[in-house]
């Protein structure tokens, strides 16, 4: 350490009685977040996805109907809204419950799931074609149940913990979305299941890369912050200045 004092000013008959130094501020660190990756928590998500791969593979199980729908019954809208307005339930749940990680990290978490899950589920509607149930193409597996249950993964994933309630309630929306899908006569059973399966998946992908990448960025930062000058006000009876110190 280096400490050098200089601009002395004169002293004050107020000053206090004893040689005093300020406290040089300390560097804050970013934290560094430990994430623990276990295999079983793929078990869901490839679950629901391979149950819906092999009844679109076999023939006629995708004429399985839940019910009958008429073509004059009025279709359902909401999951228009849905679809993209539960990517930010953990945002609204964070408002409520005690979430596990910082709303930054959710926002860079939800980011490269819905890189995941889009890449994931584009590239198979294109590769599979399968016709929907109304005729139009595209069908496996469905988008907005995938990112619906995306958005509702992420909150279970962050309030688990702590308010299981609140974890789970956006479970609810995306049943409600995969049930308006098949209503509306725009996907079968077999692509609701696998698109709940894709948006889980996402998610847990999304958690794996996430914060060992975040990591090794929070710690090289903390280190560049090290071995710097600091400046801080020196204050003694017999005046005042500034000292100069040097971590090497």
């Amino acid at each position: 350490m280096l400490g050098l004092n200089s601009l002395l000013i004169p002293a004050q008959e107020n000053n206090l009685p004893g040689d005093t130094l300020a406290p040089l501020p300390q560097q804050r660190t970013i934290p560094v977040i430990e994430y623990s990756f276990q295999p079983r928590q793929l078990i869901l998500p490839a679950s629901l996805i391979t149950v819906g791969a092999i009844g679109t593979a076999i023939d006629g199980m995708n004429d399985f109907h839940l019910f009958k729908r008429n073509k004059r019954d009025k279709q359902i809208r909401i999951d228009d809204y849905l679809e993209w307005g539960m990517l930010g339930w953990v945002f609204v749940c964070d408002l409520i419950g005690e979430e596990k990680h910082h709303f930054a990290d959710q926002f860079f978490i939800l980011l490269l799931a819905e890189g995941f899950n889009a890449g994931m589920v584009r590239g198979l509607k294109k590769w599979v074609n399968e016709p929907r149930p109304d005729g139009g193409p595209h069908s496996f597996p469905s988008g907005h149940t995938s990112n619906v249950f995306l958005g509702a993964h992420l909150a279970y994933k962050e309030f688990k913990d702590t308010n299981m309630w609140l974890a789970c309630s956006g479970y609810a929306v995306g049943a409600f979305v995969g049930f308006t899908r098949i209503y509306n006569n725009r996907h079968w059973l077999t692509d609701v299941i696998s698109g709940a399966g894709f948006g889980i998946l996402s998610v847990e992908l999304a958690y794996l890369v996430y914060f060992p990448l975040r990591n090794a960025v929070v710690k090289k930062i903390n280190k560049n912050r090290e071995n710097k000058w600091m400046v801080a006000p020196a204050v003694t009876p017999y005046g005042g200045g500034l000292s100069l110190v040097y971590t090497f």
